[in-house]
C-alpha cells in the first residue's frame, strides 16, 4: 500500500492547535489523517474538567474544527473503547498523540498503547506540551527535584535547549467520517451563568489564532518590565497565557522562543529570563505531579497530615463569594468568578488567606479553582495550593502569612484593581481603599459605604488570625 494511502488517527488532547504539533505533523506526513477529540470523563473520574474549563474547551474545539475545515471528529466516553473501535471501523494502521502527564491519563494511555500494539497498530507519542520531559530532569542520584531553583537552573537549563517549534503541516489529507457535533459533548451549562456569558468568553478570543494574538500583545506591551511589573494587579505586564498553554492552543516552545527573540532585539534580558522561569515553574509542577502522583490529594510533606484544619462553611462561602471584608481578597475572588482568571499575585494572597487566616484546608481552594478557572490545570493547581499551604515542594514557610492590607497597598497602590471588581468601594479614598474599617464615619458616608450593609466587615482580624495560624503550624514542626 502506498505510504500516502495509510490511515492514521490523530488524537487531540491538550494540544488544540495545528502549528508546533509534533503528533499532527508526523501523522500528516505518514498518510491520511482522522483528527479525533474524545471527552473521557469515565477515566478522568474525580478529575474530569470543571465548569469553566468545559466552557473554554467548547469554544476551543469550535476554533480547532474550523481550522481543520470541519473535519474534527468529536466523541465522548471511554477513550480506550472508542479508539479501538475507530481503528477497526477505519482500518487505521497508526495512532498518533502528544503525551499528557496527569496520573490517570498516564495509566490509561499505557493501557491503550498496549492494546493497540497487540492489534498490530503502530502507536507514536510525542512531547507537545512541555519544554523538557519530567523523566529527563533529575538530580545526579536519579531522584526528582523538590526545590525549584536547582530544578530549573541546573536540571532544565543544564539540558539541551527546548525543541524549536514546528510549522503547521503544509498539507493534510483528511479521512472522511460521519459528521459529529461539538454540541453533543454538552460542555456548556444547561442554564447560562453570568460568569460564562458571551461577554466573558469574548474577553479571550479562544482558539489558536487568539492565542498567538495574545502572545503578540504581551510581547509588545507587557514583556518590558515584566520582572517587576507582573506583580501589579491592575498592570499590563501579565501574559494571561495560562489557559492557552493548558489547552495547547499555544505551545510553551512557541512562547519560549518568541519571548527570546523579542528580548534579544529589545535587550530585555532580565525580563525574558524571568518569563522563561515562569514557564519553568509550570515544568516544575508537571515534574512534581509525574513523580508524586498523590500531589492533588495528599500533602507532599507528611507532617502536615496532623495539621488542625478548621471547618467553617460560613467563612468558606464568604471567601468564595468575595465577601471577606478584605478588599484585595474580595476583588481577586470576584475577578475569578467574573472572568475565569485571577492575577498570579492575587492567587497567592487569596490562597494564604484561606489556609492561614481562615485555617481552611487547601483542598477547598483547589476544588474551587478547579471549577472556576479557565486555566485549571491539575499539576499547577495542586502544586500551587500545596506551595501556599506550606506542605508542598519548595513551599512558602509556615510563618509567611500575607497581610492582605499591605499586599493591596503594595501591588494595587491606587486601588484600581479593587475599584474594578469591588465597585461598592469605588469612591473610597486611596488611603482607605484596602482597609475601609479604619476610615472615619464621615469618610465612609461620603463614599456611600456602610460597613456590614453595603460592604462586609472583616471576617477575622489579621493580627489575631496570624497568631492563631502560627500556633496551629507548630504541630507541623519536626
Amino acid at each position: 500500500m502506498p505510504e500516502k494511502q495509510k490511515t492514521n488517527i490523530l488524537w487531540f488532547r491538550q494540544d488544540l492547535r495545528l502549528s508546533d504539533n509534533p503528533a499532527l505533523s508526523a501523522a500528516a506526513k505518514a498518510g491520511s489523517v482522522l483528527p479525533v477529540y474524545i471527552l473521557d470523563d469515565e477515566n478522568a473520574g474525580h478529575w474530569k474538567m470543571g465548569g469553566a474549563s468545559r466552557v473554554w474547551l467548547y469554544h476551543s474545539l469550535q476554533a480547532l474544527n474550523a481550522s481543520l475545515d470541519g473535519n474534527l471528529c468529536v466523541l465522548s466516553g471511554d477513550a480506550t473503547k472508542i479508539l479501538l473501535s475507530l481503528v477497526k471501523d477505519t482500518g487505521a494502521t497508526g495512532v498518533y498523540w502528544n503525551r499528557c502527564y496527569e496520573p490517570w491519563r498516564v495509566t490509561r494511555d499505557k493501557s491503550i498503547k498496549n492494546d493497540l500494539k497487540n492489534m498490530g497498530v503502530e502507536v507514536n507519542s510525542f512531547n507537545g506540551s512541555l519544554l523538557w520531559e519530567p523523566w529527563d530532569v533529575l538530580k545526579a542520584d536519579g531522584t526528582p527535584y523538590k526545590v525549584f531553583t536547582p530544578f530549573y537552573r541546573k536540571g532544565c537549563l543544564g539540558k539541551t535547549a527546548p525543541r524549536i517549534p514546528l510549522a503547521k503541516p503544509e498539507e493534510i489529507t483528511f479521512v472522511k467520517h460521519t459528521k459529529t457535533s461539538i454540541d453533543d459533548l454538552k460542555l456548556l451549562p444547561r442554564k447560562p451563568e453570568p460568569r460564562w456569558d458571551k461577554d466573558t468568553v469574548n474577553l479571550w478570543e479562544i482558539g489558536e489564532d487568539g492565542a498567538h494574538k495574545a502572545l503578540k500583545v504581551f510581547l509588545e506591551e507587557g514583556l518590558n518590565n515584566y520582572k517587576e511589573g507582573r506583580n501589579i494587579m491592575a498592570g499590563n505586564n501579565i501574559s494571561r497565557l495560562s489557559p492557552r498553554l493548558h489547552f495547547g492552543e499555544l505551545s510553551p516552545n512557541q512562547a519560549w522562543y518568541a519571548a527570546q527573540a523579542v528580548g534579544e532585539t529589545q535587550k530585555l534580558t532580565k525580563d525574558v529570563d524571568h518569563f522563561h522561569s515562569e514557564l519553568g515553574w509550570r515544568e516544575f509542577s508537571y515534574s512534581l505531579l509525574y513523580h508524586f502522583a498523590d500531589l492533588p490529594t495528599k500533602p507532599l510533606q507528611e507532617r502536615f497530615n496532623k495539621f488542625p484544619w478548621d471547618k467553617n462553611d460560613k467563612a468558606l462561602s464568604a471567601w468564595q463569594r468575595g465577601q471577606t471584608g478584605y478588599p484585595i481578597v474580595d476583588a481577586a475572588m470576584r475577578e475569578l468568578w467574573q472572568t475565569g482568571y485571577m492575577h498570579n499575585r492575587a492567587r497567592m494572597v487569596v490562597g494564604s488567606f484561606l489556609v492561614k487566616h481562615l485555617l481552611l484546608h487547601w483542598k477547598h481552594g483547589e476544588g474551587w479553582f478547579w471549577d472556576c478557572l479557565f486555566d485549571a490545570d491539575l499539576a499547577n493547581n495542586a502544586a500551587s495550593w500545596q506551595w501556599i499551604a506550606g506542605c508542598g515542594a519548595d513551599a512558602a514557610p509556615y510563618f509567611r502569612i500575607f497581610n492582605p492590607v499591605t499586599q493591596g497597598e503594595k501591588f494595587d497602590p491606587d486601588g484600581s484593581y479593587v475599584k474594578k471588581y469591588v465597585p461598592e468601594l469605588k469612591d473610597m479614598p486611596n488611603a482607605y481603599i484596602h482597609k475601609p474599617w479604619v476610615a472615619q464615619p464621615m469618610v465612609l458616608k461620603a463614599a456611600g459605604v456602610e460597613l456590614g450593609v453595603t460592604y462586609p466587615k472583616p471576617v477575622i482580624d489579621h493580627s489575631a488570625a496570624r497568631e492563631r495560624a502560627l500556633e496551629a503550624f507548630k504541630v507541623t514542626k519536626d
